[in-house]
């Protein structure tokens, strides 16, 4: 039985090699389609779901982290493994958490690449080495970084569910608060913790 996959790549030339290698592998995958942009891909693939989506993470526009999330939401029959170059601690648990059930680095050999697929269909959860040693890592991590404690509680959760890989719709759902309050929040949880960005945030939440 193959195992049907969706490309979401921004990288033509890499997508192309990709999708060649995986259909010359003989593992019986079948790459349905090959897409540039995350909003591309979540149009299309919940009227014709893959069974993995290999996603990037960085994308034009929306992002692959928020592009796993949206799809576990409107297709949660796709499993989502990432192929990315990024390695960063607050991205790997950014993408863990909004569902990926995998994640690997762009420069494994194609035999892992396709080793990995097979294991996500068959409710596995592959990782490149690098990244299974930065998860282990992850349970001996050193104590919240300076900042995190002045935080209040609701700027606490409201950066516990941005780790979590929640958008702010989301967030305000759960919380039962304004769009304009989540933002309001974030805002001071940027000033709090001195970043500027939600990826900055996540790591100095994740202890990186």
């Amino acid at each position: 039985m193959s195992v049907r996959i969706a490309i979401i790549e921004d990288v033509a030339s890499f997508a192309a090699t990709l999708e060649q290698s995986l259909h010359a592998s003989d593992a019986g995958i079948e790459c349905i389609g090959v897409f540039p942009r995350a909003e591309e891909a979540l149009l299309r693939l919940p009227t014709n779901p893959p069974d993995v989506a290999i996603v990037d993470i960085n994308l034009p526009g929306m992002s692959g982290i928020e592009l796993i999330a949206r799809l576990r939401e409107e297709a949660p029959g796709v499993l989502c493994l990432v192929l990315t170059t990024y390695e960063e601690p607050g991205l790997i648990f950014e993408a863990l958490r909004a569902g990926a059930c995998g994640y690997l680095l762009k420069r494994a050999p194609v035999e892992e690449i396709t080793s990995a697929i097979l294991q996500a269909h068959q409710g596995g959860s592959p990782m490149s080495p690098q990244i299974a040693r930065q998860v282990v890592g992850f349970f001996h991590r050193q104590p919240p970084s300076k900042g995190i404690e002045t935080l209040s509680d609701r700027e606490a959760s409201v950066l516990r569910l941005l780790s979590e890989g929640a958008m702010y719709k989301e967030i305000a759902t759960e919380l039962c608060i304004s769009l304009d309050t989540v933002r309001s929040h974030v805002r001071k949880i940027y000033e709090k913790l001195h970043v500027h960005s939600r990826h900055e945030a996540v790591r100095k939440y994740m202890g990186g």
